[in-house]
């Protein structure tokens, strides 16, 4: 590897580019140029990354900064190297998108780090599709963000729980316990997919739990799975002073076991009534429904006095997208097919803190 002041040259059949990742970790923004021999020539129409030798990483000096500055990016991430980013530049060149400024973003050593590409111009919802469906095919995650929020600034994090937060669904654990588990997960599924008004559903599922111990309901919140990233993610985000939040559909039992746990700040659940140590079938109260979680996001971000333009929701059913709608970001997490499309971004695969990529 050769380095200037302002610059840094690897040899592509020498370095990987998870090892520039590690090296480099985060960057100013620079200028990704793809170099034909050693003699740093430019060489803009290479067709093929077997005829790229090297590829310079030309730093932007600081005082030019300003002019780069922009509110979209495309941020690429997940088991990268230099031919996928070959490859995307090439797409993103057959749809008019100028990538050659970018930045290399890893927010935390428990990463293994993104690269970002600030963009000049809006890109539009076709262009998107087509370019979420070449990640899909080449099993990288891609997520286009205009204004989106800033980790710097003070902000609000509400997340859903089940399959969000945490591996499962708890209700579906309750029922396994409960000797209803099959019955009980084909609703959840269908509500999840959009297909069941969720109020109806979750009094129905409940039901089913009539007479059931409540010593069950102790067995699933004293083991939940937390999702991968969880723990890093909040312990990031709290770091820089972001309110996190927990809105979920589930139960108020689970939610506070989390709540204490990862030291949250508030949480929002749905409370089952309980008598003489058994479940009644029954829920307290309001249900927390897609509406619930919607006003969530904007009575939290009003009582903790932030922007809603520094708000993200982020869950993985179809119950999430209306509180998504209300934040600034909606994160689509493992979502279904119909969250995916809908949500500013998605995420498939991975970790929770992989949001860090794309504050």
């Amino acid at each position: 590897m050769a380095i200037d002041e302002l610059s840094h040259i690897f040899s592509i059949s020498e370095v990987s580019f998870v090892q520039v990742q590690q090296q480099l970790k985060n960057t100013d923004l620079f200028n990704l140029v793809w170099l034909a021999d050693n003699t740093d020539n430019d060489a803009p129409t290479l067709k093929d990354i077997n005829d790229c030798q090297q590829v310079k990483l030309e730093m932007i000096a600081e005082q030019d900064l300003s002019a780069h500055s922009s509110s979209a990016k495309l941020v690429l991430f997940n088991d990268l190297n230099w031919q996928i980013l070959f490859d995307f530049i090439k797409v993103c060149e057959a749809n008019s998108i100028n990538l050659n400024i970018c930045k290399l973003v890893k927010p935390s050593d428990e990463l293994d780090g993104a690269i970002s590409f600030t963009l000049t111009d809006a890109i539009t919802k076709q262009i998107q599709t087509e370019l979420n469906q070449w990640a899909e095919q080449h099993d990288v995650e891609l997520c286009y963000v205009e204004n989106g929020p800033s980790i710097d600034k003070p902000g609000l994090l509400v997340m859903d729980m089940d399959s969000t937060a945490i591996q499962i669904e708890c209700i579906d654990e309750i029922a396994k316990l409960a000797g209803v588990g099959e019955q009980v997960a084909e609703v959840t599924a269908a509500a999840m997919r959009g297909e069941l008004d969720f109020a109806e559903s979750l009094h129905a599922r409940v039901a089913t739990l009539t007479d059931a111990p409540v010593s069950i309901i102790d067995q699933v919140a004293d083991n939940l799975p937390l999702m991968p990233g969880l723990e890093n993610l909040v312990s990031q985000l709290q770091s820089y002073g972001w309110k996190l939040v927990i809105a979920s559909g589930g139960f108020t039992y689970m939610t506070d076991v989390l709540k204490r746990q990862l030291n949250l700040d508030e949480t929002v659940a749905n409370q089952l009534e309980m008598k003489n140590e058994k479940l009644t079938g029954k829920v307290l109260g309001r249900i927390v429904d897609a509406n619930v979680k919607a006003e969530t996001v904007v009575e939290l971000a009003h009582k903790y006095n932030i922007d809603i333009s520094q708000t993200i929701a982020m869950g993985d059913g179809a119950n999430d997208l209306v509180m998504m709608e209300a934040a600034q970001l909606g994160v689509a997490f493992h979502a279904k097919p119909l969250v995916r499309a809908q949500a500013d971004v998605s995420v498939r695969t991975g970790g929770l803190d992989q949001l860090l990529y794309l504050l």
